[in-house]
């Protein structure tokens, strides 16, 4: 059986913020409240692809969550998901 070591159960992935991700994430976190695609796209001004590919990325990486088409924050801090250079904390050396 296979069993991951300390660092690698540890380890965060790296995930970098573009500017249509950090528009999403600030208007929900802004909003405070669940947020369809189109009131996304108008609020982020984005085109609705783009609105979606950074939900799906915000979405893979636990940030949002969905229900019933409607997006909200998990309440999950960006940068303990990866968001932009920062190194992974405690990691044993």
């Amino acid at each position: 059986m296979y069993h991951k070591t300390e660092k690698q159960h540890k380890a965060v992935v790296k995930v970098k913020f573009n500017k249509t991700d950090e528009k999403v994430y600030q208007t929900l976190k802004t909003e405070g409240k669940e947020l369809t695609l189109q009131e996304l796209t108008d609020k982020t001004g984005e085109p609705a692809k783009k609105v979606f590919k950074s939900l799906r990325k915000l979405f893979e990486h636990e940030i949002i969550e969905t229900q019933a088409r409607k997006y909200k924050l998990t309440g999950k801090d960006p940068k303990a998901a990866g968001k932009g250079e920062e190194e992974p904390e405690n990691l044993p050396e």
